[in-house]
C-alpha cells in the first residue's frame, strides 16, 4: 500500500489547467478568469444621484427653507441643467446631478407648493449635507483600477462588476468535461428487472451528479460489459470527447478485469493499492494526453476515491488550486473505535448540534463499501488515522460532503 500523499502527488504531477476561452458573462459563473480586467473608464463613469429627491444647488440649508424646482433630471438623461442656489431639480436615482448641485435631499423628508407662475417649490424640513445622497464618478472603481483579476473564481457579483466596465464578455479557464463509463457484466440500468448475479448500476449516475455539483460538463459513456472490445471503444470515445474520463470498476486486483487490461494496453496507467478504507484500489494515467481516472467498482468507495483523488484534479483544471473540500475540527459525538491496519479510515457521519463551539458528529450507520445508506444519510466524512480511533468528546477531522 501507498500513502494517500503519495497518490495525489502523482496525480497533480499529470495534471494541468485548460485552455483558456472566452465566454459570455451569462455562462461564466463558476469559472476561473485567465485574464485581469481593469477599468477603462470610472466606476460611475458620472456624478448620480443615490436617492430619489431634490437636488439642490445651496450648501447646507437650513430646514425649512423653501427651492424653486427649475427642472426634473430622470436616470438616462443628457441635459445639461445647471443648478444654482436658492433652485432645485426633482432628480431620480441613478439619474446624472446637474452642475452646480451641493447635495440631494430625499423626496420624504421634503414637501412641495405651487407657484403662481405654475411651477413649484420645494422645502426641505431637515439638514442637507454638502455631497449628501451624491455617488461620485470613480467613487467604486478609477480608470485603471482592477475590476476582476486573473485565477478568480466567479461569483454573480463578479459578473456585475465585469458588466460595470463594459464587459460582455470574459477569457475564463475551461470547465474540465467529464466522460462518465460504469463496467462490469453484473451491472444493468437502473429500472430493470433483476436476474440472480444482477445489480442496478448506482455509480454512473452518483459520478455525474458529483462532476456536474463539480462544474464541469459530461458526457456519459454508458455501461459497458466485461468485453474487451466494448471497454475500448468507450474509453477511446471518452478520450475523444472529454478533458477527463472516470471510470468505476475494473481497478482491483482481481483476475478478469477487461478494464485493467484495455488501459494497460492502450494508456500509460499506474495501479495503486491507497492505505485508505474504503477505496484502496484506485487507478490513475493517460490516454491519448486524456486523464483518466479508474476508481473502484463499490459505490461508497467510488465515491471516496472520487472526493479525494478526483475532485482536486478536477479543481486544478478549471484554473483553481490543486485540493479538496476543505476539513474541519469537530468533536465525536460517540466513541469511532477501529483496528490498526495500516490505513487511514473515511467514517460517513452526520454533523450534529455544537460542542464547546464545535460540530459534534455521529456515524449514520453500516461502514461497508457498498452501504450506500448510510452514505445518502451523511453530510460528512470523519477521518480516522491508523491506530485505534477516538473516544466520545475527542477531536476529529471531519471533510464535508455538502
Amino acid at each position: 500500500m501507498i500513502p494517500l500523499d503519495d497518490a495525489l502527488a502523482h496525480v497533480r504531477d499529470r495534471v494541468r489547467p485548460l485552455p483558456s476561452q472566452r465566454v459570455p458573462l451569462a455562462r461564466a459563473v463558476g469559472c476561473v478568469t485567465a485574464e485581469r480586467v481593469t477599468a477603462s473608464t470610472p466606476v460611475p463613469p458620472f456624478d448620480n444621484s443615490a436617492v430619489d429627491g431634490f437636488a439642490l444647488g445651496d450648501v447646507s440649508p437650513p430646514p425649512g427653507t423653501w427651492h424653486r424646482v427649475v427642472a426634473t433630471v430622470a436616470a438616462g438623461d443628457t441635459g445639461d441643467v445647471r443648478i444654482e442656489p436658492g433652485a432645485a431639480a426633482r432628480i431620480m436615482t441613478g439619474a446624472p446631478v446637474p452642475p452646480g448641485t451641493r447635495g440631494v435631499a430625499m423626496v420624504e423628508h421634503t414637501s412641495l407648493r405651487p407657484r403662481p407662475d405654475g411651477g413649484e417649490d420645494v422645502c426641505v424640513d431637515r439638514a442637507v449635507a454638502a455631497d449628501a445622497n451624491i455617488r461620485r464618478a470613480g467613487e467604486d472603481l478609477a480608470a485603471g483600477d482592477v475590476a476582476v483579476d486573473e485565477s478568480v473564481l466567479l461569483r454573480p457579483a463578479h459578473l456585475g462588476v465585469l458588466a460595470s466596465v463594459g464587459r460582455s464578455e470574459v477569457d475564463v479557464v475551461g470547465c474540465p468535461t467529464v466522460a462518465v463509463l460504469s463496467t462490469g457484466d453484473e451491472l444493468v440500468p437502473p429500472g430493470t428487472p433483476l436476474r440472480r448475479g444482477q445489480i442496478p448500476d448506482s455509480n454512473r449516475g452518483v459520478l455525474i451528479a458529483l462532476c456536474r455539483a463539480a462544474g464541469c460538463e459530461v458526457v456519459d459513456l454508458g455501461l459497458v460489459g466485461d468485453d474487451e472490445d466494448a471497454v475500448e471503444r468507450a474509453l477511446r470515445a471518452g478520450a475523444a470527447s472529454a478533458d477527463v474520463i472516470v471510470s468505476s470498476g475494473g481497478v482491483s486486483m482481481g483476475d478478469f478485469d477487461p478494464v485493467k487490461a484495455v488501459l494497460g494496453r492502450i494508456a500509460d496507467m499506474r495501479w495503486m493499492q491507497i492505505a485508505i478504507k474504503p477505496a484502496k484500489p484506485f487507478a490513475f494515467g493517460v490516454l491519448d494526453g486524456v486523464p483518466v481516472f479508474g476508481l473502484p467498482g463499490n459505490p461508497v468507495s467510488s465515491v471516496v476515491s472520487f472526493e479525494l483523488l478526483a475532485r482536486p484534479a478536477l479543481c486544478r483544471m478549471a484554473g483553481l488550486p490543486f485540493a479538496g473540500r476543505p476539513s474541519f475540527t469537530a468533536v465525536a459525538g460517540e466513541g469511532f473505535r477501529r483496528r490498526e491496519d495500516g490505513k487511514t479510515h473515511y467514517v460517513r457521519v452526520r454533523v450534529d448540534d455544537s460542542t464547546d463551539d464545535l460540530p459534534s458528529v455521529r456515524s449514520t450507520g453500516g461502514q461497508g463499501s457498498h452501504q450506500m445508506s448510510a452514505l445518502a444519510s451523511a453530510d460528512g466524512l470523519a477521518v480516522l488515522p491508523d491506530g485505534p480511533g477516538v473516544e466520545a468528546g475527542e477531536r476529529l477531522q471531519v471533510i464535508p460532503l455538502d
